[in-house]
């Protein structure tokens, strides 16, 4: 294999899927899957043709050593994938309302995700990626507070290019923590994904059109802001700074009839990353981040139901590309 240009960072944790839409408590049985933003963001750059280093921790119970086998099986090298004995697994049950869209609550006690450790990735292998990206659930600790900002204050000094996805998971932080904790996060990143519903608990005005909100998100620090819309598809603002220069593209999505949206936002982030590592103009990036992001929701599961290269073009083919908007 040769050596990965991407390095993803934070949690891999399982996802409880209900059975049926609605409340928890009506819900009886349970699919165990895979899960966790940056795991999911990992196996589909993997699936994608862009195998990453993916810094994450695991319990060695037997949940663990289920995430650990299905990341073994994608293909995820282990150097940087740690088991922790003092740990337990995650969990977050997920719900969904009758558009497919999750919420989650998180059993986290004593979960490896609250466990990293400040320089457990070398210099060395920030030397050899280009790309650096990491989410927000890990910040929500105090332990993967300055583990991850450790590895992107380093990685920024080695001329990396990092990607962050704030993932708001408002249950996780104290009230005005999430807020802050993106203030402070903001100036040491280069390109940010995002929803509006993150960045409206960020802090931002909800009331700002999608293109003035990612102006906004830029104007704290970014070069680059992309924005998924849902059912409406995505947006991204660039800054003069930005290397493919300033731009705002828009793409108006894929229609397709939604099984399951948990990841697609993971599923873009992966699309995005893989786009751009690749060279590919803004406009490309924005229509193959959707198109991966819109085949994942055929399926169900987070991770189970990312796509690979094959599956992503042959959904464009029949589906149709649709073209990259430029806003003036």
């Amino acid at each position: 294999m040769s050596t990965p240009r991407v390095l993803v960072a934070g949690e891999t944790l399982v996802d409880l899927l209900p059975e049926r839409s609605g409340p928890l408590d009506r819900v009886e049985r349970f699919v165990r899957r895979p899960g966790g933003a940056p795991a999911n963001v990992a196996v589909a750059l993997a699936r994608l043709d862009e195998v990453p280093w993916f810094w994450t921790r695991l319990a060695t119970d037997p949940l663990g050593d289920f995430l650990g086998r299905t990341l073994d099986a994608e293909g995820i090298p282990g150097r940087f994938v740690e088991r922790d004995a003092d740990a337990r697994t995650t969990l977050a049950l997920v719900t969904h309302d009758e558009d497919a869209v999750p919420t989650f609550s998180f059993y986290r006690a004593e979960g490896p995700d609250a466990r990293f450790e400040p320089g457990t990735v070398p210099d060395d292998a920030l030397d050899a990626v280009d790309w650096v990206v990491f989410g927000g659930v890990v910040l929500s600790t105090g332990a993967g507070w300055r583990a991850l900002l450790d590895l992107v204050r380093r990685a920024r000094e080695r001329d990396c290019t990092v990607v962050f996805d704030p993932n708001a998971r408002p249950e996780l932080w104290d009230e005005g923590e999430f807020a802050r904790a993106i203030d402070e996060v903001l100036p040491l990143v280069d390109v940010v994904k995002a929803s509006p519903d993150d960045l409206e608990l960020a802090g931002f005005d909800a009331g700002l059109d999608p293109e003035a909100l990612a102006r906004a998100v830029c104007g704290r620090g970014p070069h680059t802001t992309l924005l998924t819309l849902g059912g409406d598809g995505s947006i991204a603002v660039a800054a003069a700074d930005a290397p493919w220069g300033p731009a705002e593209r828009a793409h108006p999505g894929y229609a397709v009839d939604a099984v399951d949206t948990t990841g697609a936002g993971d599923a873009f982030l992966a699309g995005t990353v893989a786009a751009l590592a690749e060279g590919r103009s803004l406009e490309e990036v924005l229509g193959f981040a959707n198109a991966v992001a819109a085949r994942t929701t055929t399926g169900s599961g987070a991770m189970t139901a990312l796509p690979d290269r094959g599956a992503v073009e042959a959904f464009r083919d029949r589906v149709g590309s649709k073209t990259t908007e430029e806003r003036d």
